[in-house]
């Protein structure tokens, strides 16, 4: 068949090398190309492949009536039995409204392939439940639990049981022992036993001595109203033990030297009395104090002052039992100096709190102060100097102390001797209690033993004038020869009337020093 000569023939004969080359080319690209195609196509959509990777994601939920389960698993024995559990108690699951559909997850089983089990990938077909969303969740193997009759979970349960669409099992408790409740007649056996309540307190059967500070923090008492019930005993003040008296040795309410063994020794450079306290002439208040504390603390006390004096109390009891209290005072008041040379130093309450703890001592009461009058070897009578201004002058404290030395010398007393009538007292009282803030002074006895200053409240805690002293009594007191605290005495509500005429002595807070 011979065509138009101006067309072309259909088929070249040899086509050229330079058309064939271009064909080769373009095909070798469109293979490169498939291949990269098929290699992202995979990297994207991996195949799933018995034993590849799960499909990782927040597991879906499903309910349980819709899964199909295996006869077994490997994990269970062959006789085990499955039975039902019921909820534990939970809130109700929350379900969201949904269309109808049908649609096809993959859910994980275990299958057992006669050696160990497998986790494999299956198809399971959802049946659409009428408005409820079908949730898909990876089961959880679990050993096989100990069956829980049906009977007995629902008597328990609290109240109409559902199915829950996470089911766990409930934990097995263990069963609650009930106890008769005869704490009525324990408590009535501890009561008729005084020995387990002798104040209807319960005692300890293994005591230990509380700490001495931690007793006397915890017995601070500054907010009692001045219209308050009598005060008692606080709880925390041992118990002291009472040694019939007629057993009580005598020689064991003598006053050692040990008793004051706190106050430092007196240095052999410091300043007799009327140098150091004729030096303070331009202070007054809170700088006087300080001053005479430096030297006082420092040891600058007469010698004489450190030998202390027993003062007796006898009585009975609130039990009937006939008693004796021996207090350890020093024979004067409070001086700055040497035995040869010393002024009398009247003090704030601050300062003389300060002085009676770093000694060991504390403060008299109004009781003592009378009986140390009643005791004293020398009388001295009052000599009060002009009221004013300068009643609390350094330079009346001087003179004052003058007058006093000048009262000794006439009657010809030693220096040791128990000396009364000289000077106010500085004193413990629970009117303090609704006066925080004030001083009690008390005392300066005329020859008859009355009292020409009450019990009085007036002045601020930092007042001092020349008629005050500061009478240290020593810790430690004898009970019918038996060492005790002074402190602890004057809490308990059984001997503190002996040596207080207010009982017991609430304000802890006077038997420390103060800041």
């Amino acid at each position: 068949m011979t065509l138009h000569p101006s067309l072309p023939p259909l088929h070249d004969a040899a086509p050229s090398r330079a058309a064939l080359s271009v064909r080769l080319t373009l095909v070798a690209g469109g293979l490169g190309v498939l291949a990269l195609a098929a290699i992202g196509a995979g990297a994207f959509w991996p195949a799933a492949t018995p034993g590849g990777p799960v499909p990782s994601g927040p597991a879906p939920e499903v309910w349980l009536s819709n899964l199909v389960l295996s006869d077994g698993t490997g994990f269970a024995a062959p006789e085990m039995q499955i039975e039902p559990v019921l909820p534990r108690n939970r809130a109700p699951l929350v379900t969201e409204p949904a269309p109808p559909r049908a649609e096809s997850r993959t859910a994980v089983a275990v299958i057992d392939h006669g050696a160990a089990p497998v986790a494999t990938v299956e198809r399971v077909r959802l049946t659409p439940v009428p408005g409820v969303v079908a949730r898909l969740e990876s089961p959880t193997v679990v050993p096989p639990p100990r069956s829980l009759p049906v009977e007995t979970a629902q008597a328990d349960s609290p109240r109409a049981p559902t199915r829950s669409p996470f089911p766990r099992l409930r934990p097995q408790s263990a069963p609650i022992e009930t106890v008769p409740d005869d704490g009525a007649a324990a408590l009535a056996a501890l009561a008729a036993d005084p020995d387990l309540a002798p104040r209807g307190l319960i005692r300890s059967r293994t005591p230990r001595a509380r700490p001495e500070a931690v007793t006397r923090l915890a017995s601070l008492d500054l907010d009692t109203p001045a219209s308050a019930a009598p005060p008692t005993a606080p709880a925390t003040a041992p118990v002291i033990e009472i040694a019939p008296l007629a057993s009580a040795a005598v020689s064991r309410d003598q006053c050692d030297a040990g008793l004051s063994r706190a106050i430092p020794r007196r240095r052999g450079g410091a300043g007799d009395g009327s140098t150091v306290i004729g030096g303070l002439g331009g202070l007054g208040g809170r700088q006087r104090d300080d001053a005479i504390l430096a030297e006082v603390l420092a040891g600058n006390v007469p010698d004489f002052l450190r030998n202390l004096v027993p003062v007796t109390f006898t009585g009975t009891g609130s039990n009937g039992q006939p008693t004796r209290i021996t207090i350890c005072v020093t024979p004067d008041y409070l001086a700055v100096g040497s035995n040869r040379d010393f002024v009398r130093v009247p003090l704030g309450l601050p300062a003389a709190m300060r002085v009676a703890e770093r000694f060991d001592m504390v403060l008299p009461t109004t009781r003592m102060v009378d009986a140390i009058y009643q005791q004293a070897s020398v009388h001295l009578s009052p000599a009060p100097m002009e009221p004013g201004s300068q009643m609390s002058s350094t330079a009346y404290f001087l003179r004052h102390n003058a007058t006093v030395q000048g009262q000794l010398h006439q009657v010809g007393a030693r220096l040791g001797q128990l000396v009364a009538g000289q000077k106010k007292d500085l004193v413990l009282t629970n009117r303090l209690n609704s006066n925080p803030g004030r001083v009690a002074i008390y005392g300066w006895h005329r020859r008859g033993g009355a009292a020409i200053q009450p019990l009085s409240t007036v002045h601020g805690a930092q007042y001092a004038d020349y008629s005050h002293g500061i009478r240290l009594v020593s810790r430690r007191a004898f009970v019918n020869g038996r060492a005790v605290d002074l402190r602890d005495l004057l809490g308990d509500s059984r001997l503190a009337s002996l040596v207080s005429a207010e009982g017991t002595i609430t304000n802890r807070r006077l038997l420390a020093a103060l800041d």
